[in-house]
């Protein structure tokens, strides 16, 4: 069973829901974007193979994007829903234009692209019906700014016998066909050059047809090809040569690239479809930019699975020392207390039963992961905390928690048990449940050595994913499973006794932090009414938490009457934040915060500019629910001598927030191996690439970087 027949329910979950809109119609439009559902015929016949499409009409100076979108930029997406039987191919991309934005090359289209792909009209198709053909269309709109943006289109065609006429389609459709690269007539083949690039080669017949006209490859997938290298067209007697330069990601020997190889002027060239098989290269390395900052700046190298989960691995150690998992050391600690009276084995299968609650929810996060790539998602580390509903779920755990610790209710008497009934069963099922909660709040921060391991990860097959989060999982882990298996330190643990109880109350307040804090994120996330309808939830939360308690001793009417009270205040809290939040999070504007007077928001089009000017750059990609980030802003960021230091050699800080939703930066991190924030990128004056940060900054760290000095 396809993990994709689940991944609308997913994205409805995760992202809130869609605001309601009218009937969808074969015509929407947006203010850049005016999108059209067509056909090849006005009427089909059953077993018929038809084209169908969306065509888009696009303001001046705005762009949308190829099936490679470049340097930057999100591809169209177009997601068909077909009665049974009737099935829908790929798209067939029209030959693109090159689209400079100073050192940034984009390949997309202006003006008008009509993208088609062929409809295969099922053999019972019943005569006299209607064939109902429905888009959810998704595309990224750019000129100063990029603006994602989406439309339902909707078209009936009616199904007639045999022989019937079907009637003109759309004239678009012919227009399209004629924008499709033909297939090559030349033979193509790559070779390696001295200068560190490769020659696309094209021999054969009719080469006249590439004599005196601009020549330009478009490579088919992002990586292999530099974008903004400027290509140049050699011609010989019997054979023309288009020098390239290998990208950030070069094809390994034998791999084949394809592409296309457009003649003419840009945005009228004739397109012809190309495949060549890569050769092996030997690169050798400038020795200007191999000696940039050496020690300082984290590099990016081809990692195998092997090193990935030793990477993985540390960043879970690691990750134990971060802010989000503060909270949950708590309990860790209180269960470690209540532990002394245990026998060793009670211990060590504590330590199992957390370790076994962490390894279970990374594989779920992973399994959730690997559903949403599969039907097309931009995902990164902590993409949940980018729904607000997700945030508000956890905010209420947490309380919950805290409540529980503060004494307000209980369940049992084992101390490390939490999770409603369950921990009540047994001590075991609390340690599960504890380590549940350590991987839940654990999400919101990146440990060193995390970024490129998962960076790796949301490039691999399903088992490679799943296997990396499991080593981070592991090393999340491992210090508690290794002080249950310590009898040295489990000699030493203070006997339990009346301190506990009060240790347990104050050990409540880092869960109310936490709570305030996620509460914050989500009043940046979704506005006031949100906060509002989460702070009535907490006091409800409380109130049922209250009711359960005093109900405790009482008679079966009054239990089974508390009881019912509380479970109607639960509900309330859950459905009414629901649905506040998920109305909230549609039309939320983000504010920029008390230091936005420091840092500009970050787009593709301004960094182009910048860069286009010799302007040195800070780019920092950050996020709300990001502890990680949000420390290094106020610790490293957000002090004044690097603040002094921007200001004097020059340096424009952007900031790009992805609190919420944003496949650009999505876009970005991905390009440079990362799947979450925080990203910190430094472009000098004229360099060639970003200098990338580690992911825990010092001030000296970040005016090191921009001084040139290596620390």
């Amino acid at each position: 069973m396809s993990v994709t027949r689940y991944f609308p329910i997913l994205v409805a979950i995760l992202y809130g829901p869609t605001p309601a809109s009218a009937e969808p119609s074969a015509e929407a439009a947006t203010e850049q974007v005016k999108v059209q559902l067509v056909a090849s015929a006005a009427a089909v016949h059953p077993g018929d193979q038809i084209w169908i499409g969306v065509d888009q009409q696009i303001i001046p100076h705005w762009h949308t994007y190829w099936l490679n979108p470049g340097d930057s930029g999100l591809a169209t997406k177009i997601q068909y829903q077909l009665p049974a039987g009737s099935t829908v191919g790929e798209i067939k991309w029209p030959t693109p234009s090159k689209i400079v934005l100073g050192p940034v090359v984009n390949y997309g289209y202006e003006e008008a692209v009509t993208l088609l792909s062929p409809l295969q009209v099922a053999a019972d198709a019943p005569i006299g019906g209607e064939l109902p053909i429905s888009a959810k269309v998704k595309w990224l709109v750019c000129a100063e700014i990029c603006i994602p943006q989406q439309a339902e289109l909707a078209l009936r065609l009616p199904v007639v016998a045999a022989g019937a006429a079907v009637g003109p389609g759309s004239t678009l459709v012919d227009s399209a066909k004629a924008s499709w690269p033909k297939a090559s007539p030349w033979h193509a083949e790559l070779l390696a050059a001295a200068d560190d690039t490769v020659k696309l080669r094209l021999t054969g017949a009719d080469l006249a047809a590439l004599r005196e006209q601009p020549l330009w490859f478009y490579p088919e997938q992002w990586g292999p090809i530099a974008h903004g290298f400027q290509q140049q067209a050699t011609v010989q007697d019997d054979a023309v040569e288009i020098s390239l330069k290998p990208g950030d990601q070069p094809l390994a020997a034998g791999e084949t690239l394809r592409g296309v190889v457009a003649v003419g002027a840009n945005g009228k060239a004739s397109g012809y479809q190309v495949s060549a098989v890569w050769p092996a290269i030997t690169t050798t390395k400038p020795l200007a930019e191999a000696e940039v900052q050496p020690g300082l700046i984290e590099t990016r190298s081809e990692l195998t699975l092997s090193w990935a989960l030793l990477l993985a691995l540390a960043g879970g150690l690691i990750l134990n020392l971060m802010p989000c998992v503060f909270p949950v050391l708590s309990l860790k600690a209180l269960a470690l207390f209540e532990q002394a009276k245990h026998q060793p084995r009670q211990t060590r299968r504590h330590g199992w039963a957390y370790a076994a609650g962490v390894l279970t929810s990374f594989a779920g996060l992973a399994g959730l992961m690997i559903a949403l790539k599969a039907g097309g998602a931009v995902i990164g580390w902590g993409f949940q905390f980018q729904s607000p509903l997700f945030v508000l779920i956890v905010a209420y755990l947490l309380f919950a928690v805290g409540l529980s610790l503060s004494g307000v209710f209980t369940f049992g008497s084992r101390i490390a048990g939490i999770g409603s009934g369950l921990a009540a069963r047994g001590g075991y099922q609390g340690s599960f449940f504890t380590g549940v909660l350590a991987a839940v709040v654990a999400t919101p921060c990146t440990a060193p050595f995390m970024g490129a391991a998962i960076g790796f990860a949301v490039t691999q097959p399903a088992v490679g994913m799943l296997a990396v989060f499991l080593s981070l999982g592991a090393g999340l882990a491992l210090p508690y499973w290794l002080l249950c298996h310590w009898p040295a330190l489990q000699r030493r643990l203070p006997k339990p006794g009346a301190w506990m109880e009060t240790l347990k109350q104050g050990l409540a307040f880092p869960m109310y932090a936490t709570a305030a804090w996620l509460i914050w994120v989500l009043a940046r996330q979704a506005g006031p009414d949100a906060v509002a309808a989460a702070l009535l939830g907490l006091v409800l939360i409380g109130l049922a938490a209250w009711l359960y308690q005093i109900s405790r001793p009482a008679g079966d009417f009054a239990r089974h009457l508390a009881f019912s009270v509380a479970i109607l205040a639960l509900t309330v809290a859950l459905a009414g934040g629901t649905i506040v939040v998920g109305a909230s999070g549609s039309t939320a504007t983000r504010q920029a915060g008390s230091d936005s007077e420091a840092f500009e928001v970050y787009s593709a089009e301004r960094l182009s500019r910048l860069r286009a000017n010799g302007t040195p750059v800070f780019v920092n990609f950050t996020a709300d629910w990001c502890i990680t980030c949000l420390v290094n802003e106020k610790v490293a960021l957000g002090n004044r001598q690097v603040l002094d230091s921007f200001r004097e050699r020059g340096v424009v800080y952007l900031k790009g927030d992805w609190t919420n939703r944003d496949p650009a930066i999505a876009e970005v991190l991905a390009q440079h191996g990362r799947s979450g924030v925080p990203l910190y990128l430094y472009f000098a004056p004229g360099a060639p690439q970003a200098a990338v940060l580690p992911q825990l900054l010092t001030p000296d760290l970040v005016i090191g970087a921009v001084k040139g000095a290596s620390l």
